[in-house]
Parts: C-alpha cells; structure tokens; sequence
C-alpha cells in the first residue's frame, strides 16, 4: 500500500483508495451498518452541531461502503483473470554469487551491474523500452548492488554508503506497487535518508519480495507478507555473516511492508520502525517477538489513517490487519511524522525524516505533541 488516495483506474476504481476498500470489510463484520467511532451521545445542547455532523458522515460513509463492497468483491473475481495481472518482463536469471563477505562485495557490485545491463538488452529486443532504460539505469557503474533479479516484475537491493565499515544500518521495506518499475520512489527515499544521517551510516533500499498491487485482494490481506518474511530474516541473516555483529540495524517498513517486517522482527536487528501501517496482522509489540525497539508513525495527512483496524472473515478468506500500530493497544514508541500524506515519510528535510535519521543513529526521535 504505498500509493496515493487516488489517481488509479483498475476495474473502473479511478480515485478510490485501498483504505476504502479494506472499509468494506468492516462493513461486511458491522452487518451492513456504517462503523462510527466515539458513539457520539445526541444529548446536550453543546454537542447538537457536532451530533449532525456525525450523522451525515455515518450516511456517507454508510453508503461508500456498500458501493465498495461490491467493488471487493468484483477485484477478487475478476482481477485474477483480468489484463490486471502484471505481465512477465523476460530476463536472464541471476548469476550465482559467491557468499556475500566484506571480500566479495565489489565483486557482487559488479556481477549484478552486469546482470542488469543484460536484462535492459533483453527487454528492449522483447520492446519494453521503460523496463530497458529503467534495467540500463542500474547497471551504471555508480550503482552498488547487492542483488538483481529482472525477470517478472523485477527486484532489486542497492546500497547507500559504505557497507564495508557502517556502523549503521538501515534497511527500507517498501508496500504495494513497488517493482522495478516504480522502483525510483524507493531509491529517492533511501537517498534522502543517507544524507540525513552520518557517515557511518550505510542505507540500504530493499526490494527483495514480490509486492501487491494496491488495488488486489492481495494488499487486503498477509498472506504475501508471510512469503516475504522469511527473504528478509535471510537478507539480515546475510548482513550479519558478512559484515557481524558491530553493525547497529534498523529496519524502516512502510505500509504493506509493515506486515512483512512484523513477521521477520526476530531477526537480529535494533530498531523496526512501522510508517503509514494499514496494520501488521498482529495484535501488539509483544506478537512480534523480537528484542528490537519497535517505533511507529503516521502523518496526519495519510489516508491510511481511514483504513478500519480490524481483521474480518471474507468469503472464507482473512481480511485486515488488525491493531493499529500508532494506538496505545499495540505498544509501539510512537514518533512524531508531521503533516506529510502516505507518500511523504522520507520527504527531504520534513519532520518524519529527521526522527528516522535519530532512531538509526540510535537516539530518540521527536513524540507527538498532544
């Protein structure tokens, strides 16, 4: 889920947002009623305007969901079999590598360059010209990669910084709709990390599973971020045999990646930070099972914040994710992310950014004010 409000057109849902959608669920448990939180009391002469105003949001909302219930169940009939389907971009497959060391990392920089220069001659011979420039665009020899697969949607694992001598680590986990496509949004926030934190600190852009699209019962859903969970407890894994135990690691998940990084929070790591959660799938810190410091933020322009924390039974599938991970119940470190949307979290010099560049660093970021 990393994508705007609006703006999309799959099965005719032009500027609907995945936090409607996963309302409709809400919906469905509610027994067809609108979900008003507060329970505003009509009593009292002070609360008069404001009881109006509740009312006539509960008959708009009352109604969206309805018409979005229809449209949920329309994306898990007809998307399967629809050209939504992401199409199969031919690559070569990855070289084998030999495991990854202080040693061999120029050596894997340029391996993956080469696959990557490979994989842009094959899409522009197939005719994809985007996936040609965006292939030729990291095999540049101002790339570090530790990994390149462009087969498919593609993924792709660069780093920032000098992983050889880091004395940090921070690893971004993206959401929904991130492939090699759209992979620049990613790489534009790992950058702006790197130049807000130190020079100790090696940033490391992560785009190692398969991500939703924002508009699928796959986003609505944890069952892709189970399959993720266990190639990023590898991917640490991996770090720490290579580089050992000094390096302090934070991994910064946003939106659907939360859920894949909740899952993967035994790996050994210091910091998860949770940005624009729909949710993890869990019901509390306690759930994830791990020593880490675990911090969450939403900034209050991020629709994400419209998405119902409930987990509800669909058509026999689980549907929500549950625990708000900003709300007491979940017991995350909640951290200040000012005004930004869903889309903002790593926006140059903004306040969410300056609180990540502190929790890498292993400080204490700015709390919300009341």
């Amino acid at each position: 889920m990393s994508g705007p409000a609006g703006g999309r057109d799959a099965m005719g849902l032009r500027g609907w947002s995945p936090a409607a959608v996963i309302g409709a669920a809400g919906w469905v448990r509610n027994g067809g009623r609108a979900e008003v939180p507060g329970g505003a009391d009509p009593r009292g002469s002070e609360e008069g305007d404001r009881t109006g105003e509740a009312e006539r949001r509960r008959s708009r909302r009352g109604r969206l969901r309805r018409t979005l219930l229809a449209a949920l169940v329309t994306g898990a009939v007809v998307v399967p079999l629809s050209a939504a389907v992401r199409p199969r971009i031919p690559a070569p497959a990855p070289a084998a590598l030999a495991p990854l060391s202080v040693a061999t990392l120029n050596a894997t920089y340029r391996a993956n360059r080469a696959d990557a220069a490979e994989a842009s001659r094959t899409a522009a011979a197939h005719g994809d010209r985007g996936r040609a420039a965006k292939d030729r665009a990291l095999a540049s020899p101002a790339r570090d990669l530790l990994a390149f697969d462009g087969r498919g949607t593609g993924r792709a694992t660069e780093v920032f910084g000098d992983l050889a001598t880091a004395r940090r680590i921070a690893v971004l986990v993206p959401g929904s709709d991130t492939t090699l496509d759209t992979y620049d949004r990613l790489r534009s926030g790992a950058q702006n990390l790197h130049r807000a934190v130190d020079g100790s600190t090696a940033v490391i852009a992560w785009l190692g599973y398969d991500t939703p699209r924002t508009l699928s019962t796959g986003a609505l859903t944890t069952t892709g971020a189970e399959r993720a969970a266990p190639l990023l407890e590898r991917f640490v894994g991996e770090l720490r045999g290579a580089l050992g135990p000094a390096p302090r690691i934070s991994l910064l998940c946003h939106s659907y990646g939360t859920a894949v990084c909740a899952r993967a929070a035994w790996a050994d790591v210091q910091d998860v930070v949770l940005l624009g959660s729909p949710g993890t799938g869990l019901d509390s810190v306690a759930d994830l099972h791990t020593r880490a410091r675990v911090w969450a933020a939403r900034g209050t322009g991020d629709w994400i914040a419209d998405v119902p924390h409930l987990r509800a039974d669909l058509f026999g599938t689980t549907v929500g994710f549950g625990t708000d991970p900003v709300s007491p119940a979940f017991g995350a470190r909640v951290f200040a992310a000012g005004d930004g949307g869903h889309s903002d979290y790593f926006a140059p010099a903004s306040v969410c950014l300056a609180g990540l560049a502190r929790i890498v660093l292993g400080r204490t970021p700015e709390v919300p004010r009341a």
